[in-house]
C-alpha cells in the first residue's frame, strides 16, 4: 500500500502511530508487511499512509472506534505490539482522532 488513503467523506477515525526505531531489523520489515495485509483484512478499515525520515508516521483510518478496538485486540496485531515494544521501537506514541473534515486535489 502506498500514496495517500483514499477515504470516505468524513466523520471517520484516523490512528496516528509516531515512532522511533532501534537498530537494526530484527525481522521488522516483515511483520511490517504482515500487518499492513492483516489490517486491510479487518472490517472498518478505510486505508493507511506511512512514512520514516528519523521519525516514523503511520495513519491508519477506520470507520468506527468499534474497528479500531478490534484491531487492537486481533492477536497478530498483539504479538506485533509487544514485539515492537521488546525489539522495534526505542519510542512510540499512539493518538486516535476523529476526522472532522478532509480536502485535497
Amino acid at each position: 500500500m502506498s500514496g495517500i488513503a483514499n477515504t470516505p467523506t468524513p466523520p471517520y477515525y484516523a490512528v496516528i502511530f509516531s515512532s522511533i526505531r532501534t537498530e537494526g531489523d530484527h525481522g521488522y520489515g516483515a511483520m511490517a508487511e504482515r500487518m499492513l495485509e492483516l489490517a486491510a483484512e479487518q472490517d472498518g478499515f478505510l486505508g493507511v499512509e506511512s512514512a520514516r525520515e528519523g521519525v516514523g508516521i503511520t495513519v491508519s483510518y477506520w470507520d468506527s472506534l468499534e474497528a479500531i478496538r478490534a484491531w487492537k485486540q486481533n492477536a497478530e496485531h498483539r504479538e506485533a505490539q509487544r514485539l515492537g515494544r521488546a525489539r522495534w521501537y526505542a519510542e512510540f506514541q499512539v493518538r486516535v482522532a476523529r476526522v472532522e473534515r478532509d480536502y485535497g486535489i
